[in-house]
């Protein structure tokens, strides 16, 4: 629901009701994931959309019925329909449950400040429980900041202590996932889905040489939702108005700025200096953190030597095995746009475990789940 948290603040705001329909498993190929969320107010205004346009109607019919009856949430599957192609279904070949639900005014204050939180872009994680017995089904908590602390109940306090710790690291790896909980007599006896949508600190991506393509790849990062910062030591190119897309522009050697700065497991690193003084104490660091990406530029012929070098200096074969290069997917690219469209391509399959290859030289779902060890469904979430 994050994706809309601007318009549900909002109507929170405004005492609202509101009918939300929220995306709360897929399987096969759905174009959304889950956490997405269409909602529906009393005037009809609808916002958000949970299948891309194949079923928003009849969520829509339903949301208005619930409004209008009230009762307990429910769950709705939509799949796809061999009799009738225009019937109510997913053309796409997958499925999609939802659960849709009735927001009053006055329920759960503490999804307000979620929220807000959210609306004003900062880091927050909302878990919504939608499996379970019917008197917990749509209820929420909210954990906001850095997950230090958390409003609202799922039930009870031990249920409460095992979804927070989930939602935490969720919260720390920017990922909306379902996970299951209960069983334990101990802590948490009845059994709850429950989908913790997160809104995390956008990815950073640290673009190392201030050069054309790196002017370029600033765009194309911030495009994709990156907080960018382009570093280098050379002080009369590495300026603010050449990079007006990047977040901060940084006058230093690299490897010094990335040994001080921040980096997580989302981190994308473009080292696009290829001149050996930069890039091999660059590299070196870079391949021993535990970020997503590391690529750098160059010819076939700078890679082997920056890899002889590399491994001169110590670096592992499983460390050099992280690195990219050369940069990018082939895509025939000559212009700093064009290459920045294969450097993000790159950075976009290796996030994701695509293969890079044409859809229409592949076969099965287009949109593959892939397995989190915190939940069985971890799509790249960041809320707009």
């Amino acid at each position: 629901m994050l994706n809309i948290a601007n318009t549900l603040y909002a109507w929170r705001r405004e005492a609202r009701r509101f009918a939300l329909a929220t995306v709360v498993q897929v399987s096969g190929s759905a174009p959304l994931p889950p956490g997405t969320a269409l909602a529906v107010d009393t005037d009809g205004t609808a916002v958000g959309s949970i299948s891309g346009g194949c079923v928003e109607g009849a969520v829509y019919d339903l949301c208005q019925q619930m409004l209008q009856d009230g009762g307990s949430p429910v769950r709705a599957r939509f799949g796809y329909s061999d009799d009738d192609a225009f019937a109510v279904g997913l053309t796409c070949g997958g499925e999609i449950d939802v659960l849709i639900q009735r927001v009053e005014p006055t329920e759960q204050p503490h999804l307000t400040t979620a929220l807000e939180e959210v609306a004003g872009g900062r880091p927050a994680a909302l878990a919504q429980v939608v499996d379970g017995p019917g008197g917990l089904l749509g209820r929420t908590l909210s954990l906001l900041g850095d997950g230090s602390a958390y409003d609202g109940t799922l039930g009870s306090e031990g249920e409460d202590r095992v979804v927070v710790a989930q939602a935490r690291a969720l919260l720390r790896a920017g990922r909306t996932a379902r996970i299951d909980v209960g069983g334990d007599p101990g802590t948490c006896p009845r059994r709850l889905s429950v989908l913790i949508h997160t809104h995390a600190a956008p990815p950073r991506m640290l673009i190392f040489g201030a050069v054309d393509f790196a002017a370029a790849l600033s765009q194309a990062g911030r495009f994709l939702g990156y907080r960018v910062t382009v570093c280098d030591a050379r002080p009369v190119f590495a300026t603010a108005a050449r990079f007006p897309h990047a977040v901060e522009v940084v006058v230093d050697w690299p490897h010094r700025y990335l040994a001080a700065t921040e980096v997580d497991a989302r981190t994308a690193i473009c080292v696009l200096t290829h001149d050996a003084k930069f890039d091999i104490p660059l590299l070196s660091l870079a391949l021993s953190l535990p970020v997503a990406y590391v690529g750098a530029m160059g010819s076939r012929r700078t890679h082997e030597d920056r890899i002889q070098r590399l491994r001169e200096v110590g670096v592992t074969a499983g460390q050099l095995s992280r690195l990219n290069s050369p940069i990018g997917l082939d895509l025939g690219a000559h212009t700093p746009e064009e290459t920045a469209i294969s450097i993000t391509a790159e950075i976009i399959a290796h996030t994701h475990h695509g293969t890079g290859r044409p859809l229409s030289n592949g076969t099965g779902p287009i949109h593959p789940a892939h397995e989190h060890p915190l939940a069985r469904e971890t799509p790249h979430f960041l809320s707009a």
